[in-house]
């Protein structure tokens, strides 16, 4: 076989890679491990930013998103026993985040791409990348072969495209939390209208949704924690302990539908590519969650990615190829930064450190007093605007 363009994973940065190239009018081949019907039952972000939702309407594929997308124009900060609203309306006019699950964007994805004929193989054997340094890369998969002009390693954080650079190339940067979280989906109402991000010297809580009847949460847990030790009553007890700490809030409770351990911790690999080989995703960075930015920092990749190539084989120039990495890079770094501020902002890192928490909780008081400190907060969360790279 032959295409311009070979993907590894069927994620949203793959397929959104194939999706935009397809509208270019550029060939591609999305090979994926998994089934179709594990990637789209795959619970994972669902916080979009402003330029995430337009990316995804401006190429077709935001008729559901914005059907059945909840548009939020603020979040709350709650400690100390009150809540303070972060307003986007106010401190970042036009701009927003909508809920939306990455499940439900890859099924909108896988959709697009199959109606347009597009080339999606799912539960795919063997996926080896070959040659990346050369001008001719292919990828074996079974007993097949695929050429190509381009490797796109969309394979999250264990897939085979990182690991096949050689070694000594990349320069990894990576930080280990010293806790966990704990999620759940509920079949609940949510008990909120906008995201509540909770401090508490029990530790971090966050209550979400994902549609008017599917609640989420997470808890702050050790970093070893099982989640055998965490039963149904215990979760939906500790979770009323963190969050019920404000006058006249009452905590729903119903069926758990899923419950899981997210380790937290930051990876970036720099850099982002190495001869035809470009990483995209969650296989060249990782965010701690509490920024809402992994799956926005895989569209702001695939966009850059998407010029690069468009370019490349327009007229054969590769400059916007040869600065992909730091075109993204610049962003990635940004969100690593502000995960890692809301993450300590947040989070209960010693229970015994009186002075840690005082500091904490007067960040809070200047961020939850200050205009500038709000600002500053709302427009990292909503995402920066995109670049002329992107």
């Amino acid at each position: 076989m032959r295409t311009k363009v070979g993907i590894i994973g069927a994620g949203p940065a793959g397929l959104l890679l194939s999706h935009l190239l397809h509208i270019r009018g550029i060939d591609s081949v999305v090979l994926e491990r998994r089934s179709r019907a594990y990637v789209e039952q795959r619970i994972r972000a669902g916080v979009l930013e402003q330029g995430t939702v337009d990316t995804l309407v401006a190429s077709g594929v935001g008729e559901r998103l914005l059907r059945e997308g909840l548009p939020h124009q603020g979040i709350e900060l709650r400690y100390g026993g009150a809540g303070h609203r972060i307003a986007f309306e106010k401190l970042v006019p036009g701009r927003a985040i909508t809920v939306y699950g990455q499940q439900e964007v890859v099924k909108d994805l896988i959709a697009a791409r199959l109606a347009a004929g597009g080339d999606v193989r799912f539960e795919v054997d063997d996926v080896a990348v070959h040659d990346i340094g050369t001008g001719k890369p292919y990828v074996t998969f079974g007993d097949e072969r695929l050429d190509c002009d381009v490797i796109a390693g969309c394979d999250g954080f264990h897939g085979v495209c990182r690991p096949s650079i050689p070694e000594g190339t990349l320069t990894e940067f990576r930080r280990d939390y010293p806790f966990a979280w704990l999620g759940i989906l509920a079949g609940v109402t949510p008990s909120a209208d906008e995201l509540i991000y909770a401090r508490t010297d029990r530790g971090f809580a966050l209550h979400s949704m994902r549609s008017p009847e599917i609640s989420r949460f997470y808890l702050q847990v050790a970093a070893d924690d099982h989640i055998d030790a965490w039963p149904d009553e215990r979760v939906w007890a500790e979770l009323k302990e963190r969050l019920e700490t404000v006058p006249g809030f009452t905590l729903a409770t119903g069926e758990i539908i899923e419950k899981g351990i997210t380790p937290m911790r930051s990876f970036v690999a720099e850099p982002m590519q190495y001869g035809r080989l470009f990483l995209a995703g969650d296989a060249a960075h990782i965010v701690p969650p509490t920024g809402a930015k992994g799956l926005n920092l895989a569209v702001a990749d695939v966009r850059v990615l998407t010029e690069a190539l468009a370019a490349y084989f327009d007229d054969g120039s590769t400059g916007r190829l040869d600065d992909y990495s730091r075109a993204c890079l610049t962003r990635v770094w940004r969100a690593l930064h502000f995960s890692w501020w809301m993450t300590t902002l947040l989070h209960t890192i010693d229970s015994d450190d009186e002075y840690g928490r005082r500091l904490q909780t007067s960040h809070l008081d200047y961020v939850t007093t200050s205009e500038a400190a709000a600002t500053t907060l709302a427009e990292n969360y909503v995402g920066l605007p995109y670049g002329e790279e992107g």
